[in-house]
C-alpha cells in the first residue's frame, strides 16, 4: 500500500515534539487540561463531572502507552478529551440555567447502524436532509448551544471547519470522510467514551477490555441531554442519528430511548472488510509511527464481528424496532428503495425528499470507491466468514 500521508504531517510532528513531552506525565497533563476546560467553559467541574473526568484520565493513560505513538498522537487525544470536557461543562450549565430544556422530547429518534462502509453516511444524509428530520451537525457538536445571532453561528461554523487539516496530512480521508462542518455528523462526537478510540486512533488492548465491562448508558444519557439543548427553542423535528458502532448498543440505547429505531444497514462482511481496514490503516496513518497491518486485521474483525452478534442476539427479540437496509438493494435502485423506506420509518416521502435523493447520488464516483484487498491486512475470507458465522449467508437472503 503506498504512502498515504503527506511531509505536511512529518513537519507537524516535528514541530510539536517539545509539547508533546507532557505525555511522559499524563495525569499531570490531563490535570492542567481539565482546569483549562474550567476556564474556558466558565464553568467549575462539580461531583457530577467527576466520573467523567476520571474515565478521561484512563483513556488518556492508556494512550500514553501506546508504543510509536506520534506527537500528533498524544496531543490531539489530550485536546479532544480536554474539548469533549468543555461541551459538557457548558451543557450542563444550559441545563441548570433553563430548566426546561430536560423536559424536551426527544421522540421518536433514529439510530442508522451497521457495519462501516454499508451505505450508513448515505441513509443518515438522505433521512436527516427530510424537512420533518433533523441530524445534529458537526459545527453545533463542536459547541452545542441555545439559538444564537447569525454571526455567532457562522463563527462557530468557520471554527469547526479547522477540522479540515486533516486533509492536509492524509489527503484520502477527503474521500473516505469529508469534514463538512454544515453537514449532519457521527453522534461519536458527542459519545465521550466508545471503541471508535481502539479504531480510529490507536490500538489499547487495556482500554479495549475495559469497555467491554463499563455500562455505555451514562453516554447515551449525555446524548439525549445534548440533543435536548440543540432542539431547545427551535422547531422540533425527528433526530436522526448515526455511530455504525450503536449496532452494539442497541440495548442500552432503548433504555435511553425507548421509542428509537434502529435502521441496519447491511452488507457482505467480506466486502466490508478491507474497506474497514483502509479506513483504519488511514487513521492510524496520523498517529503511529508504524503500522502493523496484520494486527489491524485481526482487531477489526473482532470488533466488528463481535459487534455484529451482540446486534443480532438482541434483534431476535426486538424486530419491531429494526428496519433492515440490504446495501445492495439500496444501490440497484435507490429512488424506488428510499421512498420505501422512509414509508417504514412512518415519514412522508416528497419532491423535495426526492432532490435531495438526487444530490447525494450525484456526487463523483471516486468518492464512493474505496475498496482494498483484505489480504494487504493479512484476512482471507475464510477467516470473515468462520468470525461472522450464518451472517453473510444471511445478508444475501436479505439482497435477493
Amino acid at each position: 500500500m503506498a504512502r498515504r500521508t503527506t511531509p505536511a504531517l512529518a513537519l507537524t510532528n516535528a514541530l510539536m515534539a517539545p509539547v508533546a513531552r507532557s505525555r511522559r506525565d499524563p495525569d499531570a497533563a490531563w490535570d492542567k487540561a481539565v482546569a483549562a476546560a474550567q476556564r474556558e467553559a466558565g464553568v467549575e467541574a462539580d461531583k457530577s463531572d467527576q466520573d467523567w473526568i476520571e474515565e478521561f484520565r484512563f483513556l488518556l493513560g492508556c494512550v500514553a502507552d501506546v508504543p510509536g505513538l506520534t506527537p500528533i498522537g498524544w496531543i490531539s487525544s489530550l485536546n479532544d478529551a480536554r474539548q469533549r470536557l468543555v461541551t459538557r461543562l457548558r451543557v450542563r450549565r444550559l441545563h441548570q440555567e433553563h430548566p426546561g430544556i430536560g423536559a424536551e422530547p426527544i421522540e421518536r429518534p433514529v439510530f442508522v447502524v451497521g457495519l462501516p462502509r454499508t451505505a450508513t453516511t448515505l441513509a443518515h444524509r438522505i433521512l436527516a436532509a427530510a424537512p420533518a428530520h433533523r441530524g445534529p451537525l458537526r459545527w453545533e457538536m463542536a459547541h452545542p448551544d441555545l439559538p444564537v445571532a447569525p454571526e455567532v453561528e457562522r463563527q462557530r461554523v468557520k471554527l469547526a471547519e479547522k477540522a479540515k487539516v486533516v486533509t492536509k496530512w492524509a489527503p484520502d480521508f477527503d474521500i473516505v470522510h469529508p469534514v463538512e462542518a454544515t453537514k449532519a455528523e457521527e453522534s461519536i462526537l458527542l459519545l465521550p467514551q466508545g471503541m471508535y478510540h481502539v479504531l480510529y486512533h490507536s490500538p489499547m488492548p487495556k482500554y479495549q477490555r475495559w469497555l467491554g465491562e463499563r455500562d455505555a448508558a451514562p453516554d447515551y444519557r449525555y446524548l439525549k441531554e445534548v440533543l435536548q439543548v440543540l432542539q431547545h427553542g427551535r422547531e422540533r423535528r425527528r433526530w436522526i442519528l448515526k455511530n455504525p458502532l450503536d449496532l452494539g448498543e442497541m440495548a442500552t440505547i432503548k433504555q435511553v430511548f425507548p421509542d428509537a429505531v434502529f435502521v441496519w444497514t447491511h452488507r457482505d462482511p467480506i466486502t466490508v472488510m478491507g474497506s474497514l481496514c483502509s479506513l483504519i490503516d488511514l487513521s492510524y496513518s496520523l498517529f503511529l509511527k508504524q503500522i502493523d497491518r496484520p494486527a489491524i486485521g485481526r482487531l477489526a474483525l473482532e470488533v466488528m464481528s463481535e459487534t455484529v452478534e451482540r446486534g443480532r442476539t438482541w434483534r431476535q427479540d426486538h424486530r419491531e424496532s429494526i428496519v433492515d437496509v440490504p446495501y445492495h438493494r439500496l444501490n440497484a435502485d435507490p429512488d424506488k428503495y428510499v421512498p420505501e423506506l422512509y414509508r417504514r420509518l412512518g415519514a412522508t416521502w416528497s419532491d423535495t425528499d426526492a432532490a435531495h435523493l438526487a444530490a447525494a447520488l450525484a456526487r463523483p464516483a471516486t468518492d464512493r470507491r474505496h475498496e482494498y484487498s483484505i489480504r494487504q491486512f493479512d484476512l482471507t475470507e475464510d477467516d470473515i466468514e468462520a468470525a461472522f458465522g450464518d451472517y453473510t449467508a444471511w445478508v444475501v437472503t436479505l439482497n435477493s
